[in-house]
């Protein structure tokens, strides 16, 4: 008896499940797609994932009715590769206030306190209260953010919520719900796909990638030279290891908290080493001064820098600012995120008092200019040709070129909200991101009685301006957990039950 023929796409996805909006229970199992169902399915498992989920087991979710889809291991991987690359290594400090704790919804003890207390060193409460007019502001380290985390996973048990595997794409199901398919890692399935069936999808994935400005894109690609041209996200121990080795020249591009971290690393390599590095820095907008729209909305700068504690003002996450933001529509909203956007970087006093002594020492060079292009020098430098604001052209050489102009931001780049675009329903925001409800429900994408919700930098240009942030993704979960709430998937958090969980986590206990 001959084998019956098994069709190479069985398992997969086929031109019919491709080409329609809304599947069918019927479609995907024709298919040959195993399908699971879980309740509540989020696809990332970064913080973003990791912050949201959190909320859902404190408001009491069980973690049967919770998956988490993703490619990495735990919730900060991706992040502290990021921090690592970008000079900001575990006894570092990353940009963040003090109370905003992806591990601890209430916010309460700061880490401020934490540290304070298990390093018997009273002088962090004082910063936090003499900020930022004696002191800068306190921030915690990136260790004792990722030590946290680990803490509140295992707390609520995150990993027996993970399931390992790359979104491809999320679709409406007839009748209600959505299907969530998801690519396995190679050898752990039967098949090359299998599908969560939910009511409730959340999409926290993150940056589509690196951005590598135009230029330099070009010379990467022309020339295959990945090692001299790199971007601060993506490891480039290689440039201050050479430096140790003899003097040479680094070309630094851009101007926010990133280009400030690599500015720091190389002047401290510099004094530790006692190396003759030469900096050249290229701003694209060179900041002399206090700038902003109006007096009421208007930052530090100086030296080509544009200063600022925080990603936006504080009053974004709780303030006037929140307010007014959930009020605005259309070209009103773009226009006030013009208003508080651009690069910044906050003002630190020990890298201020090291530009200077570059420049005064003579191995500090900023100024402002477009680069046109980088060639290969004969010698096997790089050549970036500067445009000034003058017409002039400037052709620094250098051994090193850093990109520092920070992460993709179109979304259109990450397949799974392409896919959301052209298929259901959800369309870009006045600044060309996801547009969200005031709940982080994706706009335009309802199923029945399921939702769809997403947060993090794809929701940037919404009613809620500081999504890219701890506590903007902690303020994003709390929205979406009432907004479970209210659809009856969970318990309300009232004041005893958010008592009674505060002493659980404080005494490390399970949810």
């Amino acid at each position: 008896m001959a084998t019956p023929h098994v069709p190479a796409a069985a398992g997969d996805l086929t031109p019919e499940l491709l080409g329609t909006p809304e599947w069918t229970d019927q479609m995907v199992a024709a298919a040959g797609i195993p399908m699971h169902d879980i309740p509540f399915l989020t696809a990332g498992g970064g913080i973003g994932s990791f912050v949201t989920v959190d909320y859902l087991r404190i408001y009491g979710v069980p973690t049967s009715h919770i998956r988490v889809v993703s490619n990495i291991d735990y919730p900060w991987q991706t992040y502290e590769f990021l921090t690592r690359c970008s000079q900001i290594p575990r006894p570092e400090r990353i940009r963040s206030d003090s109370s905003s704790r992806p591990d601890n919804i209430w916010g309460f003890p700061s880490y401020a306190l934490e540290e304070a207390w298990k390093e018997k060193n009273p002088r962090y409460l004082w910063n936090v209260l003499t900020e930022p007019l004696l002191n800068d502001y306190w921030t915690p380290r990136a260790g004792t953010v990722f030590e946290n985390l680990e803490r509140e996973a295992k707390r609520i048990g995150y990993w027996d919520m993970l399931v390992k595997g790359q979104v491809r794409m999320v679709r409406k199901r007839v009748g209600g719900g959505y299907f969530t398919v998801v690519t396995p890692p190679e050898g752990t399935a039967p098949t090359k796909r299998i599908v969560f069936r939910s009511r409730f999808v959340h999409l926290a994935v993150g940056y589509p990638g690196l951005k590598f400005l135009p230029d330099l894109q070009e010379f990467r690609q022309k020339y295959g030279d990945y090692q001299h041209v790199v971007n601060a996200y993506e490891p480039h121990e290689q440039v201050y290891e050479f430096l140790k080795t003899r003097p040479g020249t680094v070309v630094i591009r851009g101007g926010g908290i990133v280009a400030s971290r690599v500015l720091q690393r190389l002047f401290d390599d510099r004094e530790k080493y006692n190396l003759q590095t030469q900096i050249v820095h290229i701003f694209r907008t060179f900041i002399t001064g206090s700038h902003g729209p109006h007096i009421w909305m208007r930052r530090k700068g100086g030296d080509g820098w544009a200063y600022q504690g925080f990603n936006y003002p504080k009053s974004v996450w709780g303030g006037q600012l929140k307010a007014e933001m959930r009020k605005l529509e259309g070209a009103a909203r773009a226009q006030k995120y013009k208003d508080m956007g651009g690069t910044n970087t906050p003002k630190r006093r020990r890298w201020q008092e090291q530009m200077a002594q570059g420049r005064a020492g003579g191995y500090y060079h900023a100024f402002q200019g477009v680069v046109e292009k980088v060639e290969p020098a004969p010698d096997g430098r790089l050549v970036s040709h500067v445009r000034s604001k003058d017409g002039t052209i400037r052709q620094p050489v250098a051994d090193y070129i850093i990109d520092c102009t920070g992460l993709e931001a179109d979304i259109a780049e990450h397949r799974v909200f392409a896919d959301l675009l052209q298929y259901s329903g959800a369309y870009r925001n006045p600044v060309g991101r996801l547009e969200v409800e005031r709940h982080f429900e994706v706009k335009n994408t309802a199923s029945g009685d399921g939702a769809l919700y997403a947060s993090g930098s794809a929701t940037l240009g919404g009613y809620f301006p500081g999504v890219d942030t701890f506590l903007g993704l902690q303020v994003a979960a709390q929205e979406i957990a009432d907004d479970l709430a209210r659809r009856g998937f969970c318990r309300k958090m009232g004041p005893v039950r958010s008592t009674t969980q505060w002493f659980k986590w404080a005494f490390n206990s399970p949810v």
